[in-house]
């Protein structure tokens, strides 16, 4: 009786040992990146729902899931209806970024954590689209919607409202974001392009992502000189975190894409490309990487515009 008394504190020791190993290794993971405060894990969001300096956004390719259930205080911002121009193919001016933050309470010192599903493909996207438009204080939760549901932490429904502000944005940094012209330097002068769709894609087999419509380009293939990077191999499949620092050096050195150079990144209308702009220039602290939002729905419609298959 006594010893089978014992089983008991000795599961929970045990399991409590087990939990603050996976703990360390995971914040020396996050650690080791070579801009970690641009990443923060789930418990680090848990801990600052109610933070009065910290507004957290949700960023989905599946717009709907917001409503379902989100992160407690959590704000949605729409990649489509939200920050993007109701007219012509661009951002949302500078005016109109300017209103959207000052609705949803965000100060120019406010902390801004974005996440969303498809392993933060949006989450991403916005986040370089703040960054776009000066905002420096942003963070990625590691994992995204994917690891908060498997740690079974609380989502829900009720829509938070937080004063308004008076956000300043500040000017277009060009410096991230790649139009056509710059593309088509890139590739003539040889220089590093990453095509981060499928392999299927980057082929011209499909013209968009398998299983989804097959539209939006009428040519299909690569940019002459990309080198093909799915931006899956950047994450892990079981919980949609980032791969460690010595694996990502090894994906992207091993394909010749080194941070000595300028590197454009693109996929098919610029949010999966996001990921691996993120994954370059936070993770492993490139610091010349832009996103080509036009991606292949622009230059797959170009006309004379080179491709390869």
């Amino acid at each position: 009786m006594l010893v089978s008394g014992l089983f008991g504190p000795l599961t929970v020791f045990l399991s409590t040992l087990i939990e603050i190993k996976n703990f360390n290794n995971e914040k020396e993971k996050t650690m080791s990146y070579v801009h970690p405060e641009y990443l923060v894990e789930t418990d680090w969001v848990a801990e600052h729902a109610n933070d009065p300096n910290v507004r957290i956004i949700e960023s989905d390719e599946d717009p709907l899931l917001y409503a379902v259930g989100h992160i407690p205080g959590a704000v949605q911002v729409d990649w489509f209806t939200t920050l993007q121009h109701p007219l012509r193919r661009d951002f949302l001016t500078q005016e109109k970024f300017e209103e959207v933050a000052s609705n949803l309470g965000i100060t120019n010192d406010t902390t801004v954590v974005f996440y969303g599903d498809k392993s933060n493909w949006f989450a991403c996207y916005a986040l370089w689209l703040f960054q776009y438009y000066g905002h420096q204080n942003v963070r990625v939760m590691n994992g995204g919607r994917a690891k908060w549901e498997k740690e079974n932490r609380p989502l829900v429904k009720d829509v938070p409202s937080y004063p308004k502000t008076k956000y300043k944005a500040k000017g277009a940094d060009k410096k991230i974001r790649a139009f056509r012209d710059d593309v088509l330097k890139q590739s003539n002068s040889k220089k590093p392009l990453v095509d981060v769709r499928s392999p299927k894609e980057y082929s011209g087999e499909l013209i968009s992502m398998p299983n989804y419509p097959q539209e939006g380009a009428t040519r299909g293939g690569h940019i002459p000189g990309a080198v093909s990077i799915p931006w899956a191999q950047a994450v892990n499949e079981a919980d949609s975190t980032f791969k460690s620092p010595e694996e990502l050096r090894a994906l992207y050195e091993g394909k010749g894409i080194k941070p000595d150079e300028e590197v454009i990144a693109y996929c098919r209308i610029g949010e999966r490309s996001s990921l691996t702009w993120f994954v370059l220039k936070y993770l492993l602290g490139y610091p010349k990487v832009k996103n080509y939002d036009g991606s292949w729905t622009e230059w797959g419609n170009l006309v004379d515009a080179p491709i390869e298959k």
